[in-house]
């Protein structure tokens, strides 16, 4: 990379943390509430190292192939690696042991399958993905299945429930991103109050890099920005 991308990626990062503040101003909240995933899906490792330079340290990958890749170039690095892509079951042996946190919790199986991978004395941080568009080609829970599923995981020693996690519609607008991502934090809330003992629903993350700031005035812990880091290079 040259100086004129190094100092692009610095001016991104510096704009979307500077939004990430504004919007958390907007709704009377502590911006310290609220972390950046930084997703690396399209960038190479020049990219990234650029990131860690910059002191953004928490990156997301949907692609487990590409987390396994990204995390051995950098295993002498201090990276928090988030999946927060769809993860097979015949791919998460090798996953598990990389990431602290799993976005896409999304199916009983999987959580099934990464229970009997992580262990009591390390054990996985996952959220619950919801389908809350009610886009056919997300995955996720539906909010009807949620009940049923907080009673399975209470048989999951070796995962801690942390939050949920959301996508607004794909081809939806502003309104209609605002109404999933506030969708989502009332499911939160509701089983918040009668939670298992392993499922701890402090997390949101919702909101990528077109639609970030809305989920934050709708109660966004985490948001999941890319191409808004990566923009002009």
């Amino acid at each position: 990379m040259d100086q004129k991308q190094v100092n692009q990626i610095e001016q991104n990062l510096l704009e979307v943390q500077q939004r990430i503040t504004a919007a958390a101003a907007k709704s009377g909240r502590d911006e310290n509430q609220i972390q950046l995933i930084a997703i690396t899906k399209y960038v190479g490792n020049d990219e990234i190292g650029c990131l860690l330079d910059l002191g953004c340290t928490k990156l997301g990958e949907s692609r487990p192939q590409q987390l396994w890749d990204k995390a051995a170039f950098f295993a002498d690095q201090s990276v928090d690696w988030h999946m927060i892509g769809n993860l097979q079951r015949n791919k998460a042996k090798r996953t598990v042991p990389l990431v602290s946190l799993l976005h896409s919790g999304n199916s009983i199986r999987l959580l099934k399958t990464v229970n009997d991978l992580a262990s009591p004395t390390e054990p996985l941080h996952v959220l619950l993905e919801v389908n809350v568009s009610g886009d056919e080609a997300k995955h996720g829970f539906t909010a009807e299945q949620l009940p049923e599923v907080m009673q399975q995981v209470l048989e999951l020693s070796n995962i801690r429930v942390k939050g949920l996690m959301g996508m607004a519609a794909r081809d939806g607008d502003n309104d209609q991103a605002r109404r999933n991502f506030s969708t989502l934090r009332q499911l939160r809330d509701q089983f918040r109050e009668n939670s298992p003992e392993n499922v701890q629903l402090d997390e949101l993350s919702m909101g990528m890099s077109r639609d970030f700031e809305i989920a934050i005035e709708e109660g966004a812990t985490m948001v999941r920005v890319g191409s808004g880091l990566f923009k002009e290079l």
